[in-house]
């Protein structure tokens, strides 16, 4: 038996997803949540073999939610889902550990399979994401990435630097650099920029 936490905001998605997983394999279904902060309270209470996850998700998305759990649980299994495979997003989960990708509109049967495969010590990127993954055009560094993505969150240039441990300095430079290379004037149009072009 395989024990699972299932976040994602979208309740038609999620509640589908609780009533077919378990008839789709040994899958029980512990708990779910709406957004990135549940998530992560679930999983902390209830620690699943899998907590599946969705990327996109209101305050607190996939990716900071994952890095929440991972301060306290840092071997937990995690299959992310999504709908766009932005270049840079799958390098930034990976670089977290997460073992499985799949894309939201997969078959219950076919997340359902991603799950054992998970459970039994495996990694999983479906084949479409990691195309759309490959295909990666943007010239910003990972580093650049990761100031514009805490940007878009609201943070200060000093608070981006305590959350990264960084200089202040060090911020400035790649924000610079990052809006040199989108050719806009200020971070929050570098961070708009980088978004609509599915860099984030």
């Amino acid at each position: 038996m395989t024990t699972v936490v299932l976040a994602d905001d979208e309740v038609l998605l999620r509640s589908a997803l609780a009533s077919l997983l378990p008839l789709e394999g040994d899958i029980t279904v512990l708990a779910e949540a709406a957004d990135g902060s549940s998530a992560v309270a679930a999983t902390l209470t209830h620690r699943p073999d899998v907590l599946v996850i969705d990327l996109e998700m209101p305050g607190m998305d996939g990716l900071d939610a994952v890095t929440e759990i991972r301060r306290t649980l840092p071997g937990q299994v995690v299959l992310m889902l999504t709908r766009h495979a932005r270049p840079g997003v799958l390098r930034s989960a990976l670089k977290l550990g997460v073992q499985g990708f799949a894309s939201k509109s997969a078959d219950p049967e076919h997340i359902a399979s991603v799950i054992s495969v998970l459970h039994g010590g495996r990694r999983w990127i479906d084949q479409d994401v990691s195309a759309a993954a490959i295909v990666d055009d943007c010239p910003l560094t990972d580093r650049e990435l990761e100031v514009l993505r805490v940007t878009r969150e609201g943070y200060s240039v000093a608070e981006i630097a305590d959350r990264m441990h960084l200089a202040h300095g060090t911020v400035r430079n790649y924000l610079s650099s990052a809006m040199q290379k989108t050719q806009t004037r200020t971070r929050h149009e570098a961070a708009r920029y980088a978004r609509e072009h599915d860099w984030l």
